[in-house]
């Protein structure tokens, strides 16, 4: 599925339409540039589950945690990690075990940890600056 998005806004209610249809134990595997709108889709998720707090990157401490939603939402930034095994390091298997919804930046450095199941958000750039093509593959149809 592609969607065109002409605001952070638009892209936050993509994120919220797909966070109502999130089964516990998924994972949504985000690609894209730095700054295309990996985050703002990830608080459109977190709406979508009921999390009021503040979503922001968690680029410095690797994973944030949201609790108190209808899941628990668990977003991790992997641009700082080498490989797949310092997925691992920081307890991956756990979060997947807490029956969550897993939101993956930079997916890309990790994908061979990802299970073939997972939900494939690939944001870019379109025309204009706040223009962003969202391609959706292996989630639930919206």
């Amino acid at each position: 599925m592609e969607v065109i998005s002409n605001s952070p806004a638009d892209t936050e209610a993509l994120g919220a339409a797909l966070a109502a249809r999130l089964s516990p134990g998924d994972i949504v595997a985000f690609t894209g540039d730095l700054g295309a709108g990996k985050t703002a889709f990830t608080r459109g998720l977190a709406r979508g589950l009921g999390i009021e707090e503040r979503v922001t990157s968690p680029t410095f401490t690797i994973v944030n945690e949201y609790e108190g939603g209808r899941l628990p939402l668990f977003h991790f930034d992997m641009y700082r990690l080498g490989s797949s095994e310092e997925l691992y390091d920081i307890g991956w298997e756990d979060y997947l075990a807490r029956g969550g919804v897993c939101a993956v930046e930079w997916s890309e450095i990790v994908a061979d940890a990802l299970e073939d199941s997972v939900i494939r958000v690939d944001i870019r750039r379109g025309e204009g600056d706040s223009q962003r093509i969202i391609t959706i593959t292996g989630g639930p149809d919206l």
